[in-house]
């Protein structure tokens, strides 16, 4: 009983994740379509460029989730490798879309210390062939 209604949850929010990510890519597309054709024809800024990286990023973080959520459905058990390469995009979404005037740089190695520390985590996961 337990176990159908928790599928039945997750099937929900594969569904809501999909809309999400349908939604987020049509997003993407009239950015840089509005980028290359409206606002300066042929030709991307750089606050347009980090715009369409930022949402291409969103979506692929999208679509780890979606995959994370699946795999866990169908074999039941979580896969560290692709939580992991999840944590190593979302930090790395963030650090391409930082505006680097704002933080000290004691903060800047500590994020530099997250994403490397990320990086060695997922090559040791794949090292020794973790699921």
């Amino acid at each position: 009983m337990l176990n159908t209604f928790e599928k039945m949850i997750y099937y929900v929010l594969i569904s809501i994740l999909a809309v999400v990510i349908v939604f987020s890519t049509i997003e993407l597309f009239l950015s840089l379509g509005e980028g290359l054709f409206i606002n300066s024809p042929y030709r991307l800024d750089h606050l347009e460029l980090l715009t369409i990286f930022g949402v291409f990023l969103l979506v692929l973080i999208g679509i780890e989730i979606l995959d994370t959520i699946k795999a866990y459905i169908t074999e039941n058990k979580i896969h560290v490798e692709i939580i992991v390469l999840l944590a190593i995009i979302a930090v790395a979404r963030q650090m391409i879309l930082l505006d680097l005037s704002k933080f000290s740089d004691i903060t800047l190695i500590g994020i530099g210390f997250v994403f490397i520390s990320l990086a060695g985590g997922y090559y040791l996961i794949k090292k020794v062939g973790v699921e």
